[in-house]
């Protein structure tokens, strides 16, 4: 089917435009205004027309242990009990504290 895939923690500025069939993967951050027309690999930060990799929003090492996580699927009493260490927390020190 023709329709776009947007991963969990994704941030996608205003105006920015994915294609169909693209794949913008867990943590990605689109650019404002952006065109993306290739997939966008998970935790990358890209900008531009069309779209290219600026950097990397978390080294990828963090980036698999985030996607392992997976806190997009915990409960929302789960995510209300650990708001205080999202917003506090690098994410290395919130994987450590949280990872079984």
């Amino acid at each position: 089917s023709r329709v776009a895939s947007i991963g969990h923690d994704t941030w996608i500025g205003a105006g920015a435009m994915v294609k169909p069939e693209v794949t913008v993967g867990h943590g990605a951050v689109v650019a404002a205004g952006a065109l993306v027309t290739k997939d966008v690999e998970p935790y990358t930060i890209v900008a531009g027309t069309p779209a290219k990799p600026m950097r990397l929003r978390q080294p990828k090492d963090i980036a698999d242990r985030l996607i392992a996580l997976a806190w997009w699927d915990w409960s929302h009493d789960d995510i209300r009990a650990a708001l205080h260490d999202f917003r506090s927390m690098k994410a290395e020190a919130f994987l450590e504290k949280y990872e079984a």
